[in-house]
């Protein structure tokens, strides 16, 4: 009897069921890009899916899309257009959603300086932090002005984006977030101006998305990840300042003027539908690529993306 009342009082006390782990492993320090991440955890939306949720920034920001491939994490943060590349290099990755559904890279230029149009850049220096992908993008953008990559000198400023424009290092950058870059130098007093890669001749692509090895992910566990990022969205949507109150109060860091401003300019561009898929972003971006000679041949989108909720 005694061991009778002993179980029935363990099952009382035990959870209704455990939770799912996952290692997500962001892009960057944390930050606004990172909204709804942080908010699914932080209202409570993962444990509702019945998954625990370990956020890790990288300490190599290029590390985590390998180390999801090498099945050290769940999901990675990463980027589309690199995606493309890491696949054709033999990665088994492939996007299973969106965080962020437009571009966030511009070409950025002094806001009171001699570039009114990128047509200005010739002979000029460029500042840059990633070869391969951002030379496709600056050349589709310089060649919509008859100006090619041969025409301008292209600097590694490493991740020194907006500091090298405002001390003069450079005349233009590329690869500057136009959701931070343009409000910090703002704050500096030193005001930029955005080109817009999507308006000059750049297929329109998801910045940041979710990746994942497909030969080893657990697709529910996926899916139920993707809804509770939706859900977080909706509310970052419907209450902006309350959303920006939840999201800032988990680090000192992140109350202060640039991030506020951040979470501003990035809400509209969060992926509304995580899960969802369109599949031609996707085939244009490859085709783009193949015609900028960075990959050798095209990859169909299977390959590229997926709608787990689909599957």
């Amino acid at each position: 009897m005694k061991k009778l009342i002993a179980a029935i009082a363990l099952l009382a006390a035990a959870p209704a069921w455990a939770e799912d782990k996952m290692t997500v492993l962001l892009d960057w320090f944390i930050n606004p890009d990172h909204g709804p991440i942080i908010v699914a955890q932080e209202n409570g939306y993962f444990a509702e899916q019945g998954l625990e949720v370990e956020i890790v920034p990288p300490a190599d920001p290029s590390a985590p899309p390998r180390l999801v491939a090498a099945g050290q994490a769940d999901l990675a943060v990463s980027y589309q257009p690199q995606l493309h590349l890491q696949i054709h290099e033999g990665l088994p990755l492939k996007r299973v959603g969106t965080l962020v559904a437009t571009p966030l890279n511009c070409l950025l230029v002094l806001e009171d300086g001699p570039i009114t149009s990128p047509a200005d850049l010739k002979g000029k220096k460029i500042g840059f932090s990633v070869a391969g992908v951002e030379e496709a993008v600056l050349g589709a953008v310089l060649g919509k002005y008859d100006v090619a990559l041969d025409d301008v000198e292209l600097i590694n400023v490493n991740f020194s984006l907006s500091p090298s424009l405002m001390t003069g290092q450079v005349d233009a950058v590329i690869g500057a977030y136009r959701n931070f870059e343009l409000n910090q130098m703002d704050i500096e007093g030193v005001p930029g101006r955005c080109f817009y890669i999507e308006e000059e001749g750049v297929p329109p692509y998801d910045e940041l998305i979710y990746v994942a090895n497909p030969e080893t992910m657990d697709t529910d566990k996926v899916a139920r990840f993707l809804a509770a990022t939706e859900k977080a969205t909706q509310f970052i949507v419907n209450n902006p300042e309350k959303s920006w109150e939840v999201f800032s109060s988990t680090s000192p860091e992140l109350q202060d003027e640039l991030n506020a401003r951040a979470w501003v300019d990035t809400m509209p561009r969060f992926a509304l539908r995580p899960a969802g898929l369109e599949a031609g972003r996707y085939a244009r971006f490859e085709a783009f690529l193949k015609d900028s000679g960075m990959i050798d041949n095209i990859n169909p989108v299977s390959d590229i993306a997926i709608d787990v909720t689909a599957q």
